[in-house]
């Protein structure tokens, strides 16, 4: 593996791990998380691809020097000046969680261009609910939760996260929190490597998003997994967003959780290859 660290066009020094070799496929991680999330694929994908798994800035225990509270345009704008740096005109993309936000952000401001094929992650284009929209983070996360959740990460970052993960709608995520099970130990460790304010900010303009608008306008093949047991987003809102995208290919992952690509990797790198090698994916139903 190679790690290689990239200046952005803002200054900001960009972390970048690279493996294997073949057509180049980008792998953006989640919220709190870094470019380790993907390990257990890395081993199949890197057989048939190059690898490129970059840490979102602030994030996989990197401080931030030139812009101490980044937002979701910013992280989108990276991920040019990555491919840029890497000379690489096109790429197929996977996006979990804020990598899918990041991918559609990204979309938005830059085009499909770069991109071959898209892959999102369990996530919704709208993580606050309203009047008129019922696909965000529990079906109910209207704006005042989300207040309620921002002073919450000001207060005790790393227990705000934790919460946010555990009191959703798995209810083996919530019994296993209550237990303070190893795997909640082990993400509470990992969390106190984040700067809880780089993280807020991004975390801030990820609520204030909504990229529903951008789901038509996606060009090219594009493969959506989701957990049936996800931790935060219902079937519906993977139908919804399965339903916006014109060549888009949906598969749920039966009891997985918000991770689905990690409950069952293998079959994850299996579809993503037939997406890449074939342009399309057979929808999968629960």
């Amino acid at each position: 593996m190679q790690h290689l660290n990239i200046t952005a066009d803002d200054g900001e020094t960009l972390h970048l791990h690279c493996s294997g070799e073949g057509p180049p496929v980008l792998l953006l991680h989640g919220w709190t998380s870094s470019h380790m999330a993907f390990s257990p694929l890395v081993e199949q994908l890197s057989k048939t691809y190059q690898v490129l798994r970059p840490d979102a800035r602030g994030h996989g225990g990197h401080a931030l020097s030139a812009n101490p509270a980044p937002d979701v345009k910013r992280l989108a704008r990276d991920i040019i000046n990555l491919l840029d740096h890497q000379k690489l005109d096109c790429v197929a993309a996977v996006g979990h969680s804020m990598g899918a936000l990041t991918l559609w952000q990204c979309l938005r401001d830059f085009g499909s261009a770069r991109f071959s094929h898209l892959v999102f992650i369990d996530q919704s284009p709208k993580l606050v609910t309203d009047a008129s929209w019922s696909g965000g983070i529990y079906g109910d996360f209207d704006s005042a939760r989300s207040q309620q959740l921002i002073e919450d990460l000001e207060r005790d970052f790393v227990e705000a996260v934790l919460r946010l993960v555990a009191f959703g709608l798995n209810n083996k995520a919530r019994a296993s929190y209550l237990r303070n099970s190893s795997g909640w130990r082990l993400m509470r460790e990992s969390l106190q490597t984040i700067h809880p304010a780089s993280a807020i900010a991004i975390w801030k303009s990820l609520v204030a998003a909504d990229y529903r608008d951008v789901l038509p306008k996606i060009d090219v093949p594009t493969l959506l997994t989701y957990g049936t047991c996800s931790n935060f987003y219902t079937t519906e809102t993977a139908r919804f967003v399965s339903s916006q995208i014109p060549q888009a290919r949906l598969s749920f992952y039966e009891g997985a959780d918000h991770g689905p690509h990690l409950a069952q990797p293998e079959r994850f790198v299996s579809e993503l290859r037939a997406l890449i090698e074939s342009g399309q994916t057979e929808p999968i139903s629960p």
